[in-house]
């Protein structure tokens, strides 16, 4: 399926963010949204993707 993922469009096989998350490589802590909705780490498992969908994927940084 075709999803816009940090603003790059990407075709992927995952069918819920939990899914994707792991297919993209993102591990640890982050913060995510689906079409602009905040997906709290709890809920990421039960929400099904569909194409189009526009996900943030959004990590902590460390700065100084």
């Amino acid at each position: 399926m075709k999803i816009v993922l940090n603003g790059t469009a990407r075709e992927v096989a995952a069918t819920t963010l939990t899914d994707l998350l792991q297919e993209c490589g993102y591990s640890g802590r982050v913060a995510t949204a689906v079409n602009e909705e905040f997906v709290a780490a709890g809920l990421r498992a039960s929400v099904e993707l569909t194409d189009g969908d526009r996900v943030e994927v959004v990590a902590p940084m460390q700065g100084g």
